[in-house]
């Protein structure tokens, strides 16, 4: 089982999978923004930010399967993106669940790098318009931050797998 499981980053199908899976997620966000009126918060940007980053290492992934060190920072890339993401998930829920709320919040304007501003790049994906405290949505009685980190999770737990799997099979990342 291991075997196969390691197997999987050499094969662009499972690259492809995963970029779909992002590609799904970044598309479901433009959805709730501009279909449902959901405002964006600057952790809801951040969120996205970190979907981008695993859509864009399983774009890489696909065209660099056969090469073991690109193979590599492709994995690294996804894991670092979804660990990220998690992160940020989880200080989101920590906002929207906090008792004393006065001190619980979020910058407006995201703290992108100055020589790849988003946010001024592409405002109606990336500009922040609403508030990190606000819950307007929930399924199954969690909100938005909460799922996503589950899906953050799965990313994270799915590339730690596939990253031990390959070490147990002693083969090259």
């Amino acid at each position: 089982m291991f075997k196969h499981i390691a197997s999987w980053p050499e094969h662009p199908g499972a690259w492809k999978l995963l970029a779909l899976s992002a590609l799904a997620l970044e598309v479901t966000a433009l959805y709730f923004q501009y279909v449902m009126d959901l405002a964006p918060c600057i952790m809801c940007v951040y969120q996205r930010t970190a979907i981008l980053g695993i859509l864009v290492s399983a774009i890489f992934g696909i065209f660099v399967s056969q090469h073991g060190l690109l193979r590599f920072i492709a994995m690294l890339g996804w894991g670092v993106s979804a660990v990220w993401g998690l992160l940020i998930a989880y200080e989101h829920v920590d906002i929207q669940t906090s008792v004393n709320s006065f001190f619980a919040n979020c910058e407006i304007v995201p703290n992108f790098p100055a020589w790849m501003p988003l946010h001024e790049w592409l405002p109606q994906v990336f500009a922040a318009t609403g508030d990190c405290g606000d819950i307007e949505w929930r399924f199954m009685s969690m909100s938005m931050p909460q799922w996503m980190m589950v899906i953050f999770g799965f990313y994270t737990v799915l590339v730690t797998v596939v990253f031990l799997s390959r070490l147990q099979s002693f083969k090259r990342i």
